[in-house]
């Protein structure tokens, strides 16, 4: 790579990594509006839901934490040498795979009554994706080769480019490695199918879930069926995967431990300096060459891979800060459940109760769309606001969430102020507007003394 290209890529990457916190504060993590509205059109019962359920899906996979399986799909299907003919079939297979996995989810939370997308979204799974991210990433920058056995390998092919089998295991393998990233969507799908408790309602949602998420990897897999030949230009791609891959598993990373929370500043300078950083690790090689190239070359490169690396993911946890700093704004009691209903009850207040975790993405989002707007902040003052942290998994959390009978997070439960809870919930990221309508009709359900309203503290 030239000076004068590396000085280009670093202006880009600069830019990049300064607007990132902007790009996720202003979206949200799977690429979607909150949940699409798919809270309301299940309960409501409507087909629509379906259609919102693969549209999240589609958006799901324009993220740049599913961005590290385009090359593998890519490289499974498009660059074999099979007919066009194949390339459908065998990523039609994949993408089956995909909904297999997601349909699986629908089966269980129907079957047992729990969100299995707060599982996926745990510290633990996230870490665990992490760990492969980073091992993929070393492979990337030659570490070692990421192959099938040979005689796997010729096996596969007499069946068809990856075979078919082959296909459908490598699908449910991505649905596993994306589950993460899934966000809002699935999380409020997951949350009401487990309380709704019907399987095929829920194998129908996920589906159409899962086949909006592969939709890309499908027309990757079926029109892309060969890839250029291999050249010094081989060392940039694989440099650029092996940094997306590094940044993908730092985010999960960060994500699985809530103590490295305080470290990310929400100010402009904290992102301006992350792209100062990231843009420096291009000009000392992060795209140029690799490992293999001398003692002191080797040493720039990795220099240069951790500060884009380190840029990259300082930037996408001041995103996440601006959104906790937004919610704070609200005056939160914190795990203490007895405290909340009492003060509610001597001051004769409807009460808010959030079901939160900091490694659900779909929780932070709710923050952003809806705590942190000042109109929300300004009609919860007559509340009295409760934070369960399910981060923290205490025993006053696990009181509260079986109390409440709570299948996943993030839920919100009202309570109006004769101590009713609301016949409805929020079980998914919500805009502000929604929010007020909510807060409204809790605020308004006693205002007038009726029989439905004796007071019930």
């Amino acid at each position: 790579m030239s000076l004068l290209t590396r000085i280009l890529v670093a202006a880009l990457t600069f830019a990049a990594v300064a607007w990132l916190p902007d790009v996720i504060a202003t979206a949200a993590p799977t690429g979607a509006s909150g949940d699409l509205g798919l809270t309301r059109l299940l309960a409501q019962g409507s087909l629509l839901a379906y259609g919102a359920a693969f549209v999240g899906g589609v958006l799901t996979s324009l993220t740049p934490c599913v961005y590290p399986l385009i090359p593998i799909t890519v490289s499974i299907f498009g660059a074999r040498q099979v007919s066009r003919r194949q390339a459908v079939v065998l990523s039609g297979l994949y993408v089956l795979g995909i909904a297999a996995m997601y349909s699986a989810l629908g089966v269980g939370a129907a079957l047992t009554g729990k969100a299995f997308g707060s599982v996926m979204q745990n510290g633990w799974v996230m870490a665990a994706v992490a760990i492969v991210f980073a091992a993929m990433a070393a492979s990337m920058f030659g570490a070692f080769e990421l192959q099938l056995p040979a005689s796997l390998q010729a096996r596969l092919s007499r069946v068809g480019g990856a075979g078919h089998l082959g296909a459908i295991g490598m699908g449910l393998v991505a649905g596993v490695v994306a589950a993460p990233c899934t966000g809002p969507v699935l999380a409020a799908a997951l949350a009401f199918v487990a309380a709704k408790g019907s399987v095929a309602f829920g194998v129908g949602v996920m589906f159409a879930y899962a086949l909006g998420m592969g939709l890309l990897f499908f027309v990757l897999g079926a029109f892309s069926v060969s890839l250029p030949k291999s050249g010094p230009w081989m060392d940039a791609v694989k440099s650029v995967f092996g940094v997306a891959l590094l940044a993908a598993a730092g985010v999960f990373a960060k994500d699985a431990v809530p103590a490295l929370q305080p470290v990310f500043l929400a100010s402009r300078a904290a992102a301006l300096a992350a792209a100062g950083a990231a843009g420096a690790g291009v000009l000392l090689g992060a795209f140029s060459g690799s490992f293999q190239g001398g003692r002191w070359r080797s040493l720039a490169k990795g220099a240069g891979v951790a500060l884009v690396v380190g840029g990259i993911i300082y930037a996408s946890g001041s995103a996440s800060a601006r959104s906790t700093s937004g919610a704070a704004g609200l005056d939160w009691i914190h795990q203490d459940e007895v405290l909340a209903l009492a003060q509610a009850r001597a001051d004769g207040r409807p009460v808010i109760i959030d079901f939160w975790a900091d490694w659900c993405s779909a929780c932070r989002e709710l923050d952003r769309m809806a705590w942190s707007d000042p109109r929300v902040q300004a009609a919860a003052k007559r509340f009295v606001a409760l934070k369960m942290d399910g981060s923290q998994e205490s025993d006053a959390f696990q009181r509260a969430f079986d109390k409440y009978a709570v299948v996943g997070m993030p839920t919100v439960i009202f309570i109006d102020s004769r101590g009713r809870e609301m016949p409805a919930r929020i079980t998914g990221a919500t805009s502000a507007d929604e929010m007020l309508k909510w807060l409204q009709a809790t605020d308004q359900a006693c205002a007038t003394p009726a029989v439905a309203c004796v007071a019930r503290w």
